[in-house]
C-alpha cells in the first residue's frame, strides 16, 4: 500500500507548503506567457532583443528594491520607459533598433549595477536578482504576475493578425495599411512585460531560456502557428513544474533548475529529430527496393501454382 501512494505523496508533498503554491502557480503563468511570447521572439529572430531588454529593466528592479518598493512594479515602469526610449531613438532612421536597444542595455545594466553596489549587502542581493528567488513570491507579487500575464496574452490576441503579419512578412503587412512602427513598439511592450513575468522566478541572467528554449523546441517539431503556439507554452509550463520539483528535492537554486529541465527537453527533442532523419531514409530506401520495378512485372498470380513465387 505504501509503495502505491510513494509517487503521489511525491507529488503532492511540496503543494503543502504555501511558498510552493505561490511558486508553481507563478511559473506556470511565466511558462505560458514567455512560450507564447517566445514563439514570435524565435520566429523574427529577436533573442538578443530579449536578453537585452531583460538587462536594460535591472536599474528599476534595483531603484524600487532601494525605495522599499515591489520590484515587479520596479521592473514594470522600467520596461516601459526602456521600450518607448527604445522607439524614440530608433524612429529617426539614422540608427536602427538593435543599434538602441545595445545601447539601452549596456547603459541601464551598468546603471543597476552601480546603484546596487552602494548597499552593504551587494553580493547577496546582485545574486538574488541575478538568478531569481521564486521561493519569495508572496500573494501579491503572484497576483502582479497573474495581471501582467492576463495583460499580455489578452493584447496579443486582440492584435494577434497585425503580429502575425509584421513576423512572416513585413511588405505584406505595410501593404494592407499595418503600421510597422506602431505594432514594432506593442511588440517590443508586450516582450518586456514578460520578461518582467519571469524576472523574479528565474532571475535577470536566466530569463531569456524561458523565452527562447521553450519556443525553440517547438520550432524542431511544429510546422505550423498554432501548433507551435500551444507546443511552446505546455514546454514552458513543464519546465517550470519540472524544475521546481528538482529544486524541492534535489536543494538545486530553483531558476537554474528549470532552464536547465528546459534544455534537456531541447536536446532530447533535438536528438530525436536527428535520429528520425535517417531512419525515415532508410525505411524510404527499403520500401523503394520492396516495390517492382516499372519495366519488370510483377509476379503473375493468374499462372499456374507450380510458377507461383515460393513463400
Amino acid at each position: 500500500m505504501s509503495l502505491y501512494f510513494a509517487p503521489i505523496e511525491w507529488l503532492t508533498r511540496p503543494w503543502e507548503r504555501v511558498f510552493m503554491q505561490h511558486a508553481f502557480l507563478a511559473i506556470l503563468i511565466v511558462g505560458i506567457v514567455c512560450g507564447l511570447m517566445g514563439t514570435f521572439v524565435v520566429l523574427r529572430g529577436m533573442a538578443f532583443v530579449g536578453d537585452a531588454f531583460a538587462h536594460a529593466v535591472f536599474p528599476g528592479i534595483v531603484i524600487a528594491f532601494l525605495a522599499g518598493g515591489n520590484i515587479f512594479i520596479g521592473a514594470l515602469v522600467a520596461a516601459g520607459v526602456v521600450s518607448l526610449l527604445i522607439g524614440v531613438v530608433s524612429q529617426g532612421g539614422r540608427l536602427r533598433e538593435d543599434a538602441a536597444i545595445g545601447v539601452m542595455f549596456a547603459g541601464a545594466f551598468a546603471l543597476g549595477i552601480a546603484l546596487i553596489s552602494r548597499t552593504n549587502s551587494y553580493a547577496r542581493d546582485l545574486t538574488s536578482f541575478l538568478l531569481g528567488n521564486i521561493l519569495g513570491v508572496s500573494r501579491n507579487d503572484l497576483l502582479l504576475t497573474a495581471a501582467t500575464g492576463v495583460l499580455v496574452l489578452g493584447t496579443l490576441a486582440v492584435f494577434r493578425r497585425e503580429v502575425i503579419l509584421i513576423t512572416f512578412d513585413r511588405t505584406l503587412a505595410s501593404s494592407l495599411g499595418v503600421h510597422l512602427w506602431r505594432f514594432d513598439q506593442l511588440f517590443l511592450v508586450l516582450l518586456a512585460l514578460a520578461i518582467v513575468t519571469a524576472l523574479q522566478t528565474v532571475g535577470n541572467v536566466l530569463v531569456l531560456a524561458m523565452l527562447v528554449t521553450p519556443a525553440a523546441t517547438a520550432r524542431l517539431i511544429c510546422n505550423r502557428l498554432p501548433t507551435m503556439l500551444a507546443v511552446s507554452a505546455l514546454l514552458g509550463a513543464l519546465s517550470g513544474v519540472s524544475g521546481l520539483y528538482l529544486s524541492y528535492y534535489w536543494s538545486v537554486a530553483s531558476g537554474a533548475a528549470v532552464v536547465l529541465v528546459a534544455t534537456a527537453l531541447f536536446f532530447s527533442v533535438w536528438g530525436l529529430v536527428q535520429l528520425e532523419r535517417p531512419l525515415r531514409r532508410f525505411a524510404q530506401r527499403r520500401l523503394h527496393r520492396a516495390e517492382p520495378h516499372p519495366s519488370e512485372p510483377g509476379p503473375d498470380y493468374d499462372a499456374a501454382p507450380a510458377e507461383l513465387p515460393s513463400r
